[in-house]
C-alpha cells in the first residue's frame, strides 16, 4: 500500500511538473511572438487579479477563522457595485436611468441601526451599567441607534448632497483618529512626561483638523463618487456583521456540519441576487468614470490609470490586513479563534464580537473588489457569484487560508486568465479559470503557499 501510494505520488509529481514546463513554454513563445502584447496582457492580468485579490483576502479572513464557506461574499461584492450605481446613478447614462427606492433605503437604515445598536450594546453596557443603571443606558442606545438608522436613510436618500450629509461624520472620524493615534505615538516616541504633547493640544488639533476637512469636503462636489465607494462598503460590511449576529451565530451552534451553513448562505446568495434584479433590472449597467478614460502608453501597451488605482488598493490593502493580523491584539485573537474557537472562548476571548468584525472586515474587501470590478467593465446581477468563484479559486490556487496565499492566488490566477485567451475568444475566460481550478485540485490541492 505503502509504495503505491508513493508510486501515484510521484506520478502526480511528474505530470505537474509537465504541465508548469508546458505553460511556461507556452507564455516564453507568446512574449517572443508579441512582447507589446504580452506586457498588455501581464498588465490586464495585474489589474484582473488584483480584483481576486480583494475578493480572495475577504474570503480567506472569514473562511479562516470559521472555517466554513460563506457564499453571502458574492453579494457583498455585488452590493459594493451595485451601492455605488445606486448612489450616482443621476451621473450615469445621462440621467437617464435614476434609482432611489424609499423600501431600500428603510432596509438598509434598519440594519445599520441595528449594528450600531449591537455595538453600543458591546461596547459600553456591561462597563457603564453599574454607574447610570440598565435602564438609561437600554433607552440612550436606542435612541443613538434611532439617530443612525434615520442619518444612513437620510445620506441613501439624498445621494446628490452626499458631500454634505457626510462631511459631519468624516470630519469626527478624522478628529478622533487624530486624537488616537496622536496618543499612540506620543506613548511610544516619547518616554518622559516632561516632553509628551499635551492632550489638551492633542484634542484642539484633532478638532481643528476634522472641521477644516469637513469644510473642505462639503465645498467639494466631485467628491461624491469616492464617498460612494465608501458608503457601500460601509453597508455590505453592515449587512455581513447583521446576518452573522443575527444567524449565523444561532445556525453555528445548532448545525451539525459546514454543509449546512454552505446551502444556507447559498440561499442569501441567490436571495440577494434576485432582489437586486428586482431593483435594478437585469440589464448590465456602467459605472461613471473615477479617472476619466486617458491611458498611458508603455512599451506599446496602452495602460489605465484606474487599473494602476486597482493594483495599489490590493497592495495597499494587503498590507494593512497583514498588519491588523500580526501586529495588533485583535489580529491575535481572531489567530486564536481559527486555530481553536472552543479554547478561545475558555481563556476569556469573546469570541461573537471578534467574529462579527472579521465578517465586516470581509465583506468590505468583497464589496471594495465588487465596485473596482464594475469600474472597470459593467455591473450585471450575477457579478457577485463569479467574483465570489474567482476569489476562492484564487485562494485554492494560493493556499486557502493563507492570506499571503490569497493575494498571490488572485494575480496568478488573472495572468493565467490573460494569457490563456491569447487566441481564443475572450468567453473562453470562465473556462479557463475552471480549469486551473481542476488542476489544482488534483494536483496541488494545498496551493502554492500551504497554511501553516
Amino acid at each position: 500500500m505503502t509504495n503505491a501510494r508513493a508510486y501515484l505520488a510521484n506520478r502526480s509529481n511528474l505530470l505537474a511538473s509537465v504541465l508548469v514546463a508546458l505553460v511556461v513554454a507556452y507564455i516564453g513563445w507568446k512574449v517572443t511572438e508579441s512582447p507589446e502584447q504580452a506586457l498588455q496582457f501581464a498588465f490586464n492580468g495585474m489589474s484582473v487579479g488584483a480584483v481576486y485579490a480583494l475578493v480572495a483576502m475577504g474570503f480567506t479572513i472569514v473562511y479562516s477563522t470559521v472555517w466554513f464557506f460563506d457564499m453571502y461574499y458574492g453579494a457583498a461584492a455585488a452590493l459594493g457595485a451595485y451601492g455605488v450605481f445606486y448612489l450616482r446613478s443621476s451621473e450615469t447614462l445621462g440621467g437617464l436611468y435614476e434609482v432611489n427606492n424609499p423600501v431600500v433605503n428603510g432596509i438598509f437604515a434598519l440594519v445599520v441601526a441595528g449594528v450600531v445598536l449591537w455595538a453600543l450594546h458591546t461596547a459600553f453596557y456591561y462597563r457603564l451599567r453599574s454607574r447610570f443603571g440598565e435602564k438609561t443606558l437600554r433607552i440612550g442606545g436606542v435612541i443613538l441607534a434611532v439617530c443612525a438608522g434615520a442619518y444612513a436613510g437620510a445620506v441613501l436618500t439624498f445621494p446628490s448632497n452626499l458631500h454634505i450629509t457626510l462631511a459631519p461624520t468624516i470630519a469626527i472620524i478624522a478628529a478622533i483618529a487624530i486624537v488616537v493615534c496622536g496618543r499612540a505615538l506620543n506613548t511610544r516616541i516619547f518616554r518622559s512626561n516632561l516632553q509628551k504633547v499635551p492632550t489638551i493640544a492633542l484634542t484642539i488639533g484633532g478638532i481643528a483638523v476634522g472641521v477644516g476637512l469637513g469644510i473642505w469636503l462639503a465645498d467639494s462636489p466631485g467628491s461624491k463618487l469616492y464617498l460612494s465607494w465608501g458608503v457601500s462598503c460601509f453597508i455590505a460590511g453592515s449587512v455581513s456583521l447583521a446576518l452573522y449576529r443575527g444567524l449565523y451565530v444561532y445556525m453555528r451552534q445548532r448545525a451539525r456540519s459546514p454543509l449546512v451553513m454552505l446551502v444556507a448562505t447559498l440561499g442569501i446568495l441567490l436571495a440577494f441576487s434576485a432582489l437586486i434584479v428586482m431593483v435594478f433590472e437585469p440589464t448590465p449597467r456602467p459605472l461613471p468614470e473615477p479617472f476619466g478614460n486617458e491611458t498611458w502608453k508603455v512599451a506599446g501597451a496602452s495602460i489605465k490609470g484606474f487599473n494602476v488605482f486597482t493594483i495599489a488598493v490590493a497592495c495597499v490593502g494587503f498590507v494593512g490586513l497583514l498588519w491588523l493580523l500580526k501586529m495588533t491584539t485583535f489580529g491575535r485573537t481572531v489567530r486564536a479563534i481559527g486555530d481553536d474557537e472552543e479554547v478561545a472562548k475558555v481563556v476569556g476571548i469573546n469570541t461573537t464580537v471578534i467574529i462579527a468584525i472579521v465578517f465586516f472586515i470581509g465583506a468590505v474587501f468583497a464589496a471594495l473588489g465588487g465596485l473596482l470590478s464594475g469600474h472597470d467593465t459593467a455591473i450585471q446581477p450575477r457579478m457577485g457569484l463569479l467574483l465570489l468563484l474567482k476569489g476562492w479559486i484564487a485562494s485554492v490556487v494560493g493556499g486557502i487560508g493563507n492570506l499571503q496565499g490569497a493575494i498571490l492566488g488572485g494575480f496568478i490566477l488573472g495572468m493565467i486568465e490573460q494569457f490563456g485567451i491569447w487566441d481564443l475568444a475572450g468567453e473562453w475566460r470562465d473556462v479557463v479559470s475552471f480549469v486551473v481550478l481542476i488542476l489544482f485540485l488534483s494536483f496541488w490541492p494545498t496551493g502554492i503557499l500551504p497554511r501553516k
